[in-house]
């Protein structure tokens, strides 16, 4: 079971790609914003790909990235 998730906050993310450079399996759309298929705002995160994703949410260069524990995991926010 995984226990994060990155979440993109879409009222910040301007479409620079950081992400989708640094997370294997995120693709882009046309404009250059991340495609998460059916995960809406969020995006489950295997533990192998914890440290990549910890690098995109730091070097996000507007600050639309966060990482979050998965729901139903009993991890409160």
């Amino acid at each position: 079971m995984t226990a994060t998730t990155l979440h993109i906050d879409w009222t910040r993310c301007r479409g620079r790609g950081a992400c989708i450079d640094l997370v294997p399996g995120l693709s882009r759309d046309p404009w250059g914003y991340p495609i998460l298929g059916s995960s809406g705002s969020d995006l489950p995160v295997p533990p192998q790909l914890e440290v990549d994703a910890a690098d995109a949410v730091a070097l996000c260069p507007v600050a639309a990235l966060s990482l979050r524990p998965s729901a139903g995991t009993g991890a409160g926010r």
